[in-house]
């Protein structure tokens, strides 16, 4: 994959590989999941806009112009990789989302490289407790993750629907119905999985401490004094909550 063009008019080239011949529907696909991994349809424009009076995310927006969130495919790998990351490190958590990646999803060989999908709600519904646990994860969470996909695969819960509901408060109780999924996990779900922007996990203990560094001299701030900060940016908050993480992580200062 290369990028090319400008941050006006970005340009994006794709090459597909295969073990099979490639069909135009294939090619439809791969499109279609490219767009949603990059938001490369999400106009940034209103953001912007809506942001502009805050000197301080407007100054950010200036310095890192063009910047878009990635999404994931499916809603339901963010709300495994939520629920995997709960109250541990993201170091940890990566090295256990790659596992259960490894371990559960389809793979192909193509050239002597192995390629990975992530696994499907049916593929981990159908594992038992202790194949989660020999990936690092613990007995609760190994619960957490085998119930939701249970639920999904048979057709009691549909986050593909859900994630066009109106409300998000209407997804976050219905995500909070969850085994082990407060509003914190289903917070992230939104944001990573379903492109709801206007989504805030102001408990992370991470988002408060940069919120914290931009707005308020890095003093310890609470979920709601961030929740309070957040007001300014209307219905972005989840995606100016990433600006602030990535030029937090590139050293760039308000």
């Amino acid at each position: 994959m290369e990028s090319s063009g400008t941050v006006d008019e970005p340009k994006l080239f794709a090459e597909l590989r295969s073990d099979k011949e490639i069909c135009e529907e294939d090619k439809r696909k791969a499109e279609e999941a490219v767009n949603t991994l990059f938001n490369l349809n999400f106009d940034l424009a209103p953001f912007y806009k809506d942001t502009k009076d805050d000197k301080i995310m407007a100054h950010l927006t200036r310095k890192l112009l063009g910047l878009k969130s990635p999404t994931t495919q499916m809603a339901f790998e963010a709300l495994v990789d939520s629920i995997v990351e709960q109250q541990i490190s993201l170091k940890v958590a990566n090295s256990i989302e790659k596992k259960l990646t490894k371990k559960f999803g389809d793979n192909l060989n193509l050239d002597g490289e192995v390629y990975y999908a992530y696994p499907t709600p049916q593929s981990l519904a159908t594992q038992g407790t202790e194949a989660f646990r020999q990936c690092g994860l613990s007995q609760r969470k190994a619960e957490y993750i085998t119930e939701a996909s249970t639920l999904i695969t048979e057709g009691k819960l549909d986050l593909e629907l859900l994630k066009h509901s109106e409300n998000a408060d209407d997804i976050i109780r219905e995500l909070d119905k969850l085994r082990g999924v407060g509003v914190w996990t289903a917070e992230l779900t939104m944001i990573r999985g379903m492109q709801r922007l206007e989504a805030l996990p102001a408990d992370d203990l991470g988002l408060k401490r940069t919120i914290s560094h931009y707005y308020c001299g890095g003093k310890a701030i609470t979920s709601t004094e961030a929740r309070q900060i957040a007001k300014s940016w209307g219905m972005w908050k989840g995606l100016a909550a990433y600006y602030l993480i990535v030029a937090e992580m590139l050293g760039i200062e308000a």
